[in-house]
C-alpha cells in the first residue's frame, strides 16, 4: 500500500516498523484555548490556497479569501501582476471589496466613505482630503499579504511561518503538476463550492488523511478502482494518494460510463494515466487531478466545532465534449464520496465527547493520519498532554521553552 511505483518522480517515506499507533487525545477536538493556538501556529503562518490565476484573467478581476479573522483579496493589476492585500480600508477598516470575487473597473472604491485605491493597492485619493490635514497618501495604500504563485495556483500566508517558499515546499510534486498542465487550467462555469459542517476541522482531516476506509465507506470509489489505492507520505507536510481505474467493468452506471469515456492521455507519465491523484498540503489543502479535470479543496476552521469545507473546480483548455462529460461523471462520483466523508467526520467528531472514547488505535494504512497529528504536536507541544491543562497557553509556552533549552 505504501510502496512507490518505480516511475514516481519522488521517493515516499516508508511506514516505520514500530510506531506509536495512538492519535491526538479527545480534548484537542473541542478546546477553545487550543483553537486559539491553532489559529496562530497552524493556519495563519502556513501557506493557504486562494485560487488559480485562471480565476482572475483580466486586470481588475479579484478573489476574496477569509481565514480566522483575517481577510484578503487577490487582485490582478492593470500591469497584469497578481497581488494580494488585506481586504481592509486604511481609513476605518471596512472591506474594500465584498463578496467571493468579481471585477473592478480601474479602481477599488471603499463602500464606507469612498476612499479610492489603484489596482496596485496604492491610495489614489481620500474622500474630502482637506479634512485629513497633511495626510501622506503614499503611507495609506492597502497592506500587502504574502503571495506566491506556483503552477498557476495562488498561495497566501498572513504571518511569517515555518514553511519554506512554495516552490521549494511543493518541489516533489512539480513534475506531476506540470505534466497535468496545472498552470493553464481554467475555471468551470460554476467554479466554487462551500458547505459548513458542525465538527472540529481535525475530524475532517482525520477522515481524509487515510484510505483505509475507502473499501467500506465509498462504494463508488471502490467500484472505480477497487484495491488499487495507495497513500504515500513525504517530508514537509506533503502527502499523495493515487489510484488507477479502467481495469474493471464497474457495476454503477456513472462509474462504468466514466471509465469508458475518460480521455486517454498518452502525454502523461505512466503513473498518471488513467489515475486519480490527490496531493495533500499541511494543514488542510488537497489538490486533485483526473485525466480530464482538476480541483483543490480545503477545510477552513470557523470555530472549535464548526468547519467550512470549500473548493474550486477547473477544466483543461480546449475541452472536448467527451472530456466535459467525463468531468461531469467524475463530479457525480466525487459528490457522493464527499457526502459519505462528511457523515464519517460527524460521527468521528461526536465520539470525542463520549466517556467511552479511549483514543485511536491506528492501522499501518492510517499512518498518514498519525503523521498529521505528529506535525500538529510539533507546532503545539501541549497537544501531547492526555488532558487539557488549566492554562493551556502557559503550558504550551513552558513545553516550547523546555524543548529549546534541551536542544
Amino acid at each position: 500500500m505504501n510502496q512507490p511505483a518505480a516511475d514516481l518522480p519522488f521517493r515516499p517515506l516508508p511506514v516505520p516498523q514500530d510506531w506509536d499507533r495512538r492519535g491526538l487525545p479527545a480534548w484537542t477536538y473541542h478546546s477553545p484555548a487550543l483553537f486559539a493556538l491553532e489559529r496562530r501556529h497552524v493556519f495563519l503562518n502556513h501557506w493557504q490556497v486562494a485560487g488559480h490565476v485562471g480565476d482572475i484573467p483580466a486586470p481588475g478581476d479579484w478573489l476574496a479569501f477569509d481565514l480566522l479573522g483575517e481577510r484578503a483579496v487577490v487582485l490582478r493589476g492593470q500591469d497584469g501582476t497578481v497581488r494580494a492585500f488585506h481586504n481592509l480600508c486604511r481609513h476605518r477598516g471596512a472591506r474594500v471589496l465584498d463578496g467571493a470575487g468579481g471585477h473592478c473597473r480601474g479602481a477599488i472604491v471603499c463602500p464606507f466613505h469612498g476612499w479610492v485605491y489603484n489596482l496596485d493597492g496604492t491610495l489614489r485619493g481620500a474622500a474630502r482630503p482637506e479634512t485629513f490635514g497633511g495626510m501622506d497618501r503614499t503611507r495609506f495604500g492597502l497592506r500587502p499579504v504574502e503571495l506566491e504563485i506556483w503552477q498557476g495556483f495562488v498561495f497566501l500566508r498572513f504571518l511569517p511561518g515555518p514553511q519554506p517558499a512554495v516552490a521549494a515546499l511543493m518541489a516533489p510534486f512539480a513534475a506531476d503538476f506540470a505534466a497535468h498542465g496545472a498552470a493553464e487550467l481554467l475555471p468551470v462555469a460554476v467554479p466554487g463550492w462551500s458547505t459548513e459542517l458542525p465538527v472540529n476541522w481535525k475530524s475532517v482531516r482525520d477522515v481524509d488523511n487515510e484510505g483505509y476506509h475507502v473499501a467500506m465507506a465509498h462504494p463508488a470509489l471502490q467500484d472505480l478502482y477497487g484495491r488499487d489505492y495507495r497513500d504515500l507520505h513525504l517530508e514537509g507536510g506533503l502527502s499523495m494518494s493515487i489510484a488507477h481505474f479502467g481495469d474493471r467493468p464497474g457495476r454503477r452506471w456513472s462509474v462504468r460510463r466514466y471509465a469508458a469515456i475518460s480521455p486517454d492521455r498518452p502525454d502523461l507519465p505512466a503513473h498518471l494515466r488513467r489515475a486519480w491523484t490527490y496531493y495533500g498540503l499541511f494543514p488542510s489543502t488537497v489538490f486533485t487531478f483526473t485525466p480530464e479535470a482538476a480541483s483543490f479543496y480545503q477545510d477552513i476552521p470557523l470555530a472549535p466545532g464548526l468547519t467550512r469545507l470549500t473548493g474550486r473546480l477547473y477544466r483543461r483548455p480546449n475541452e472536448t465534449r467527451a472530456a466535459r462529460l467525463a468531468r461531469y461523471l467524475a463530479y457525480r462520483i466525487d459528490r457522493e464520496t464527499s457526502a459519505e466523508d462528511r457523515q464519517l467526520s460527524v460521527w468521528s467528531n461526536e465520539s470525542m465527547l463520549s466517556s467511552a472514547f479511549e483514543g485511536f488505535h491506528l492501522s499501518d494504512l492510517e499512518y498518514g493520519l498519525r503523521r498529521h497529528h505528529d506535525r500538529l504536536r510539533a507546532l503545539i507541544p501541549a497537544m501531547r498532554l492526555e488532558s487539557e491543562p488549566p492554562d493551556l497557553a502557559a503550558a504550551n509556552a513552558e513545553m516550547i521553552g523546555a524543548a529549546a533549552a534541551s536542544a
